[in-house]
């Protein structure tokens, strides 16, 4: 009997070429579309259309399911929360948690899939080294995405299917598409937050935020008050452009600090240290199987970086080899070995603690 797969379309050439290469490995393949947010850039009316008119082609069953509230808890309530707090968020993470792949997977017990998929650039596998299947980087290194992805349920991995998991690059699953003569195989990609497709964050916060918008100082590290802020939901860490301030050289935000309603800038090399704490780690390899040097990534376009790692309690501590640019509160922290596999990561409890003439601290609130 042929193995079933729920596949999640977004109408896009990586998951419209995803449905064919499945099919030609002999799955039998149900394509779906989750309809998440209105005015969404990702799940609009066109490209639950697109994603239709592919399946058709290649001759599959799609559906659409209704996650619109589901997304509006998880993923937008949690994205204003974070500038709320003054942490930077990541959206893709939470959806990727608790939507595409969570309620995706229940969807496809429902529907009798052994398997659900996605056209990530990731890779899972069973790993003789940890005696478990695992998830990895794909091969394409610039477009690999585990950052995004290392907040699933450890127990769904041996369930994910990446069926761009060998592709060097995004060429050439647009190469596929167009020999088979597929739709969308020039349609460009979104890079905005979907649910913002103008990409106007103050203007999305300013409706959907709870507490009024207040404008304050902005000081340096030792509190000298130098210039103004118009709101801190305005504002993110390593931002350059736009602080409206003049100084003897280039200033960076360092920090937001909610209490005291102060934005705190410096100077480049003031974003730099080279040490964090982490709590509530989403293990997907237990922490017992790691090597104590490994590779941290503090951000999806930052480099995986070499670090040490300690338990301390339920914290991990994590020095880097090298200085790292601007630890962001609210960021993720993702783990890797050697072979490019995803040991865990975590979000959001994350806080930078400025300290005059130290390297910054990050630790949970």
């Amino acid at each position: 009997m042929r193995k079933k797969v729920l596949l999640g379309m977004s109408g896009g050439v990586d998951s419209s070429t995803s449905a064919l290469l499945l099919k030609e490995k002999g799955y039998e393949v149900i394509g779906t579309t989750l309809e998440l947010y209105r005015g969404s850039s990702c799940c609009n009316q066109d490209t639950i259309m697109d994603a239709k008119k592919i399946c058709n082609q290649i001759e599959i069953p799609h559906f659409t399911y209704n996650f619109k509230d589901e997304f509006k808890k998880y993923v937008v309530n949690d994205f204003v929360k974070c500038y709320e707090e003054c942490k930077t968020p990541n959206p893709c993470i939470e959806c990727n948690r608790y939507i595409k792949f969570d309620m995706l997977y229940e969807k496809a017990k429902e529907l009798g899939c052994d398997f659900i998929a996605t056209g990530h650039y990731a890779k899972t596998e069973y790993s003789d080294k940890y005696k478990e299947y695992v998830l990895k980087k794909s091969k394409a290194e610039k477009k690999d995405q585990t950052y995004f992805l290392y907040s699933i349920k450890k127990e769904l991995i041996p369930h994910i299917l990446f069926p761009l998991a060998e592709f060097t690059d995004k060429e050439k699953v647009r190469k596929i598409a167009k020999q088979n003569e597929l739709a969308v195989a020039e349609k460009k990609e979104s890079q905005e937050v979907c649910f913002i497709p103008d990409n106007d964050y103050g203007r999305f916060l300013e409706k959907n935020i709870s507490g009024s918008i207040k404008s304050g100082n902005a000081v340096l590290r030792d509190g000298t008050i130098i210039g103004k802020h118009r709101g801190l939901i305005y504002y993110t860490v390593r931002q350059r452009k736009g602080l409206g301030i003049a100084y003897k050289e280039p200033l960076y935000v360092l920090e937001l600090n909610k209490e005291k309603n102060e934005l705190i800038v410096g100077t480049e090399k003031e974003l730099y240290s080279n040490k964090l704490y982490a709590e509530d780690i989403n293990y997907l390899v237990d922490f017992e199987k790691w090597d104590r040097r490994i590779y941290a990534k503090i951000r999806y376009r930052a480099s995986a970086a070499e670090a040490e790692v300690k338990k301390i309690d339920k914290q991990l501590e994590v020095t880097f080899k090298e200085p790292q640019r601007a630890i962001t509160r609210g960021q993720s922290v993702v783990f890797y070995d050697s072979e490019g596999i995803v040991l865990g990561g975590r979000k959001n409890n994350i806080r930078s603690n400025i300290r005059r003439n130290i390297h910054v601290i990050i630790q949970r609130i």
